[in-house]
């Protein structure tokens, strides 16, 4: 992998082009990681209690039958055939066919392991059936962990259209097929398909909901400001300014320095320095690298400088923090490997 990982990396030296529109160029840099599906078979009455899982988004999408979750602190939500539910930040919730019943605790409820990442829980007393697709996913980019901060306990996508739909009942048969045959490169198609489904997802809530009017992910939507962030997410080495962010996007530097103040609640350059900076962090954390390479992968052209800034936003040396995250890469066995 050495040799073509190096291979790859000169060939791709030039920035990847980006979408066009600015939602596009950050949902474009998401990417899953410990992936893992559960089919749940479940028939009235049934009502299992999610664990929480801190750093974690974890979704389900109702394929047959209904029921409904429950999160705390909110009233219960109904679960529809076909809507997609999502809890971005891990949270502990409940899935019942009627929210009066207790809960039967997950790790308590024998499932039949298919493969490493997808398992069949069959519960319930019998009666009338519900199906759902549950996953649970993490992101590997510090964008996507940004935004997934930034989103509410829970994100339901219930109005489908038509062709929505179709789309997305064939996407779910996809990762059931895959998920079933076992195919050599099987996994991987699945985790392609499950950054589709969640994405396609977290888009359509993005493009409608309320909530996504103010502060950063309103910026986000915003045409030249949804830009400038996504190149600066995107291409955290370059030697950003605040003329050059403007031409990019095509304002003039004092339109867009108001306006961007005005959307993500801080000046774009002190943006800049903290996304670089919490971006650092995050690769120191991911495993050893010299510190002058890293601090020209994050835009400072020296060593120097780069352990300076860092010291003075985080309070430490960048030495002290080189110790290990919990692992994005390796997908888990089970569901109660990532609890």
């Amino acid at each position: 992998m050495g040799k073509g990982a190096g291979k790859m990396n000169r060939m791709s030296s030039a920035p990847a082009p980006l979408p066009n529109d600015p939602l596009g160029r950050t949902l474009h840099l998401l990417r899953l990681c410990g992936t893992l599906y559960c089919r749940a078979e479940l028939t009235a009455p049934w009502a299992v209690d999610m664990p929480a899982l801190p750093g974690m988004l974890m979704f389900h999408v109702v394929t047959a039958g209904r029921g409904w979750i429950e999160v705390p602190g909110a009233p219960p939500q109904p679960l529809l055939p076909g809507s997609l539910t999502l809890v971005p930040r891990g949270a502990g919730h409940r899935i019942t066919s009627d929210p009066h019943l207790p809960a039967e605790a997950l790790f308590d409820i024998p499932v039949e392991r298919i493969s490493e990442h997808y398992e069949v829980m069959r519960h319930g007393g019998g009666g009338e059936p519900t199906q759902a697709l549950c996953g649970v996913v993490r992101f590997d980019h510090l964008a996507g962990r940004r935004l997934i901060d930034s989103l509410p306990a829970l994100v339901q996508i219930d109005s489908w259209s038509e062709d929505d739909a179709s789309w997305l009942q064939s996407t779910l048969r996809f990762i059931t097929r895959e998920a079933g045959a076992l195919r050599p490169g099987g996994e991987t198609v699945i985790t392609r398909l499950a950054d589709i489904l969640v994405i396609q997802a977290l888009r359509a809530w993005l493009d409608s909901a309320p909530e996504a009017t103010t502060g950063w992910l309103a910026a986000l939507r915003d045409r030249q400001i949804g830009q400038a962030l996504a190149l600066m997410h995107a291409r955290p080495e370059e030697a950003w300014s605040v003329e050059s962010l403007a031409r990019e996007v095509g304002m003039s530097r004092s339109a867009f320095s108001a306006r961007f103040t005005a959307l993500v609640g801080e000046p774009a350059l002190q943006y800049l320095t903290q996304w670089r900076l919490q971006l650092a962090r995050a690769w120191l954390q991911e495993g050893p690298q010299p510190l002058a390479q890293l601090a020209g992968r994050v835009g400072y052209q020296s060593e120097a400088a780069f352990c300076r800034a860092f010291k003075r936003h985080f309070g430490v040396s960048p030495g002290s923090v080189r110790q290990p995250l919990p692992d994005w890469t390796r997908p888990p066995t089970n569901i109660k490997e990532t609890a």
